[in-house]
């Protein structure tokens, strides 16, 4: 799998992203520049990793989707090209179109930092298929816009047409509001595009990819990837 990973000036979790998917493919991505007009020829997955994009000015994600690269990114999109964004690559993935809704304020108006728990709900995508459907992931969040929002027809559209790719739970598995601090709606964690080849999710998923990390929860998402380029 030929991968690559966009740097926006404030971008911070880039070479976490980097190790998670060299791990699960054997290949260093490569690192893309927001300035670049264009991809590397024969990309199979662009990458928009977490961090604080231009400081979070106007809003979280909200210059780095005017970026150069962003019209690149949307093209490899609109062909059907596999797109991941994480925690700020989430919310800039929302600021530029590619997903519905928006993140904004976490709802205790704090950063947050520390793991979370995760419902797979859904596992017939490039993203999951090495999960079992239900499964209860464990991944780090480290967010102060986190809290998912879209209006009504969206969030019903969203599950309706099996768009949630994880929601936020405790350990039995059941989603509540003590599960979903930043107080995303209908405890929504990540979700896809309508041809499920965009996820997009706020919980780090990359930073929980070999034993040294404190577990591999995380690395059966880029194993999926892996086995589906």
């Amino acid at each position: 799998m030929k991968a690559g990973i966009v740097v926006f000036p404030g971008t911070n979790r880039e070479r976490d992203m980097a190790i998670a998917l060299e791990r699960a493919t054997g290949r260093r991505p490569a690192m893309l520049w927001h300035r670049d007009a264009e991809l590397p020829a024969g990309l199979d997955l662009v990458v928009l990793p977490g961090g604080f994009s231009h400081g979070d000015y106007l809003r979280t994600g909200a210059m780095a989707a005017h970026s150069p690269i962003m019209r690149a990114v949307a093209a490899h999109a609109g062909r059907g090209g596999l797109t991941l964004g994480v925690c700020n690559g989430f919310q800039i993935l929302c600021e530029a179109g590619l997903l519905p809704g928006a993140l904004l304020r976490n709802a205790t108006l704090r950063f947050l930092s520390m793991d979370c728990l995760m419902r797979v709900e859904r596992t017939d995508t490039a993203f999951t298929a090495h999960y079992q459907r239900g499964q209860i992931i464990r991944a780090p969040m480290a967010h102060g816009d986190g809290n998912y929002v879209a209006d009504e027809a969206v969030l019903d559209r969203l599950e309706g047409e099996g768009l949630v790719a994880f929601r936020y739970v405790n350990d039995k598995g059941e989603a509540e509001p003590a599960a979903a601090l930043n107080g995303a709606a209908r405890y929504i964690a990540g979700i896809f595009s309508e041809n499920r080849r965009i996820l997009g999710l706020m919980p780090h998923p990359e930073d929980l990819v070999d034993p040294l990390m404190g577990g591999t929860d995380g690395l059966p998402l880029f194993e999926s990837l892996a086995s589906a380029a």
